[in-house]
């Protein structure tokens, strides 16, 4: 048995009353057995090497802050992980040793991939970087069960010498062999959304793009030193992951709320001074903080409160006053004014991005989920009053808003500093209107620009720009590209700036560059309007591709009929000599197309989501060209799923009722071409030519209704629509436009 060829006839239950069994007896006892079970030689253990604070100093005279782990195993020339002892009535899987272990592994000097605690009665494994929780824990007596994990997370044998893991776009090419104009399509990317600090945690905003999609697109479509564009830039994803991936980047929005977020954690500031702002700015918060009544009143009347602003209608209450207890508008002044001491502009403006997300918390309209956590208005996009608010200690909430900017700004300190700050402009203005950027002077564009009635960025902005003496005017309102808001825009409105942001992308881009143009609304219209705007520039369009976001909205799980959590990611191409879409001569009524399409969609994956139905709607819509009609009789489908198909819940997918069989009857030779049509031309524009029996089984599921065809019926009709490339491979015939469906 593991446990006694480690320990001996060791007796974990007495080590628990023995309070002789100290630290020390942990290392001697348990840790080096552990070790040397492992497969660690003694050359490979480190012990208590003195690594000094790399950020941290104190007293007048700034004096370095030692840091001394116990052990750190070694691998070839490598830290591979960290294992500090404790004493058996220490707690090892959470609280303040985890963040003291932390600090050793993720120094500077170490730099590993785990770290471990060990108290004599239990063993905790955290991934240095993801420590929320442990990806190992369990009790000493229990090691038996436990030992093939702790072998294969952490025996020599589980690390690699000498290299270390990146992800790499799987089209990525060297520099001197990119060729912008032969760029493929990316596939659907696995979203790996809470992996960087930079992001995750490190600022709130009413939505982002996942980092890890946004790197992929800028990888493959630019090459380093290009110059990257986000005319919505929103919490400056596009703009971040640009400067990290070494190209320069320029972030625009409209909204002063989201350029002081990008520009709060962009702008370069030493780590150590502002640890040690921190510090004063809490210590001078503890000393005066409010917390009777006359002292909450006496700082309302000294310290600068946020401006009353009047909120949208709608709101439970009508001015941002309300939106806080006389408490916590006191406490977040008097923290707000101590922030602004702070002389140095780049350290006040880290500290505010702080305040800014603490302020999130710190108000009435947040309160607990029955799963944990927290919310606050924003997820139910109006000013709602919580029936029952949160309570939290305001310099609690504070400290942990700073500990995540400093991991954000941590992260990203090696890639944008002050040395490679120029590389990225960060500019309040409106996408409709890019004067300031010259033609042709873009090498790329990412966007994902506001859908219509979804989110009022402006409206729900209203308390963050009270409190942080930010300024909207008349102008940014009527330029805002939203449907209804305070300002009650009409779609026509919406529309129209939408398009015009579309023109102005195309005014800036360089001919053979690509935009990737995000987008998530159920409405066919608004694609339809993209999709035209684009063309009218001359934009061609290349490809959509579904797109995961990585989590299902709460307004989702209110209203899973009718909201996205996906999206589609739109890809064109400004060309010389650009290809429009053909408008599809159909032969049948929309709504048997549409009916088909679901039936179609359903059939190929047992069952479909709103998403996966809607995405093939759109896809289908724009690559046979009928997204006109579709607008005008589908602007919203879910009636036609409530009525015609089953939902089930746990699977949130739609399927046929029990015992109903398909209603598209139409004749399959029509439904063949209808299909062959659709996936030929995909494949063209992402530049593939296709086998014959790779046909077969695209389109075969989607003739699922009691009528399988022969592959020679499939054969006659390929023939007529289709030319042969290749060793059996095929093309849409490329001689006139073809009456699809005749």
């Amino acid at each position: 048995m593991i446990s006694s060829k480690l320990f001996s006839n060791l007796d974990f239950k007495a080590i628990a009353s023995n309070h002789d069994f100290k630290e020390d007896s942990v290392r001697e006892e348990i840790i080096l057995p552990i070790l040397k079970g492992l497969g660690y030689e003694p050359e490979n253990i480190v012990r208590s090497k003195t690594l000094q604070h790399p950020f941290l100093k104190i007293g007048s005279q700034k004096r370095k802050i030692n840091l001394v782990p116990d052990y750190l195993l070694k691998i070839g020339n490598n830290y591979a992980w960290v294992l500090d002892a404790k004493s058996p009535n220490q707690k090892i899987d959470s609280g303040e040793h985890i963040e003291q272990v932390y600090s050793y592994a993720a120094h500077p000097e170490i730099r590993s991939n785990y770290f471990a605690l060990c108290n004599g009665l239990e063993f905790s494994l955290f991934r240095t970087n993801d420590n929320d929780k442990p990806v190992l824990f369990f009790r000493m007596e229990e090691i038996e069960q436990y030992w093939q994990k702790l072998v294969q997370y952490l025996s020599p044998s589980s690390f690699q010498i000498g290299k270390t893991a990146r992800y790499e776009n799987p089209h990525y090419v060297p520099a001197e062999q990119f060729d912008y104009s032969s760029r493929p399509l990316l596939e659907e990317i696995p979203v790996k959304k809470q992996l960087v600090k930079r992001h995750f945690g490190c600022n709130a905003y009413f939505t982002r793009q996942t980092w890890n999609v946004v790197e992929a697109y800028i990888k493959n479509f630019s090459k380093p030193g290009d110059v990257v564009l986000d005319p919505f830039g929103g919490s400056g994803i596009t703009a971040i992951e640009a400067l990290m991936n070494d190209r320069k980047a320029i972030n625009i929005d409209l909204n002063p709320m989201a350029i002081f977020i990008v520009q709060s954690l962009t702008t370069p500031v030493k780590l150590d001074d502002l640890s040690l702002a921190f510090e004063t700015v809490k210590n001078e918060y503890l000393q005066h903080e409010p917390k009777t009544k006359n002292e909450i009143q006496n700082v309302l009347k000294n310290y600068q409160s946020p401006q009353n602003l009047q909120l949208p209608k709608g709101s439970d209450v009508s001015t941002v006053h309300q939106l806080f207890t006389d408490k916590q508008r006191a406490q977040l002044a008097l923290l707000k004014s101590i922030i602004q001491k702070q002389k140095n502009k780049n350290i006040r403006s880290s500290l505010l991005l702080a305040f800014y997300n603490t302020v999130g918390v710190i108000n009435r309209t947040y309160h607990e989920m029955p799963r944990g956590g927290g919310v606050n208005f924003v997820m139910y996009y109006r000013y709602r009053i919580a029936p029952e608010p949160a309570e939290r200690e305001t310099i609690s909430v504070f400290e942990n808003k700073f500990r995540r900017v400093f991991n954000g700004k941590k992260e990203i300190m090696y890639k944008i500093n002050e040395k490679t700050i120029d590389d990225a402009k960060i500019i309040k203005a409106s996408a409709t209107d890019l004067s300031f950027l010259e033609n042709e002077s873009i090498d790329y564009i990412y966007t994902d620009p506001p859908y219509g009635k979804k989110i009022p960025y402006l409206d729900l902005s209203t308390m963050w720009i009270a409190w942080l003496d930010l300024k909207v005017t008349k102008k940014d309102y009527a330029l805002e590209a939203i449907e209804g808001g305070e300002y009650e825009k009409s779609k026509k409105e919406y529309n129209m700036l939408i398009a015009q942001s579309i023109r102005e992308m195309y005014r800036v881009l360089k001919f053979d560059r690509w935009l990737s143009f995000v987008f998530a609304h159920k409405d066919p219209e608004f694609w339809h309007l993209i999709i035209n705007t684009a063309e009218s520039c001359g934009f061609e369009y290349v490809g959509a591709v579904p797109q995961k976001n990585g989590h299902s909205s709460f307004k989702k799980a209110q209203n899973p009929f009718t909201v996205l959590s996906g999206q589609l990611i739109i890809n064109f191409r400004k060309v010389r000599s650009p290809k429009a879409i053909m408008q599809a001569n159909l032969g049948m009524n929309i709504s048997e197309i549409v009916i088909q399409t679901i039936e179609g969609i359903i059939a190929k994956n047992d069952g479909a989501t709103l998403e996966q139905i809607n995405d093939e709607l759109i896809l289908k819509g724009l690559e046979l060209g009928f997204l006109d009609l579709l607008k005008k009789e589908y602007s919203d489908i879910a009636p036609l799923l409530r009525s015609h198909f089953e939902y089930n819940k746990e699977t949130e997918t739609y399927s046929l009722p029990k015992d109903t069989k398909f209603h598209s009857q139409i004749d399959i030779q029509l439904r063949i071409r209808f299909y062959l049509t659709s996936y030929l031309r995909r494949m063209e524009r992402e530049r593939k030519n296709v086998h014959f029996d790779n046909i077969v089984l695209h389109i075969m599921p989607l003739l699922k209704n009691g009528i399988t065809p022969e592959r020679q019926t499939i054969l006659n009709v390929l023939e007529d629509i289709a030319e042969h490339v290749g060793n059996d491979c095929w093309q849409l015939k490329q001689t006139g436009q073809q009456n699809l469906f005749l």
